[in-house]
């Protein structure tokens, strides 16, 4: 085999990869096709894959939410916002409370909008009901510098 035909295997072997590097972040997973990393969306999590990307993930932010929820509709466009912004630096997630009663009851969810903050995959925090932008931020923030 010639230099040239080495190189061009190695240049599709690397166009292959590349591409499905880009397929993965397109569906909002690692190039390894799984939960791992930071997403630029939330990420729907429920029973099968919640523990999973708490754990995968440093900073976590879990939206609990439902879809007759007025205040969670209200928030909604301020955490995919916000997961735009922070994304490399956290994760976040959106669990349908009404779909994984489980999860929700596992966390003592009473109350939605429920925003769980998770470290490490463990809950340090949370924030219960719709507020402000900025006080979200500097909530997240807080966390944010001790990543």
């Amino acid at each position: 085999m010639s230099s040239m035909d080495e190189l061009a295997e190695i240049r599709q072997r690397k166009l292959e990869t590349l591409l499905r590097e880009i397929k993965g972040k397109e569906k909002g997973m690692s190039p390894r096709g799984e939960l791992a990393g930071y997403h630029e969306r939330p990420v729907p999590v429920g029973t099968g894959n919640f523990s999973e990307f708490i754990s995968e993930n440093e900073l976590v932010i879990v939206d609990c939410w439902d879809p007759w929820c007025k205040p969670c509709l209200a928030i909604a466009p301020t955490i995919e916002a916000l997961a735009r912004e922070y994304a490399g630096r956290a994760a976040f997630g959106k669990l349908n409370v009404d779909e994984e009663t489980s999860v929700a009851q596992h966390y003592g969810i009473m109350g939605i909008p429920t925003l769980l903050i998770f470290k490490g995959g463990q809950l340090v925090d949370r924030v219960v009901g719709n507020m402000p932008r900025a006080r979200l931020e500097e909530k997240i923030k807080s966390y944010v510098g001790h990543v």
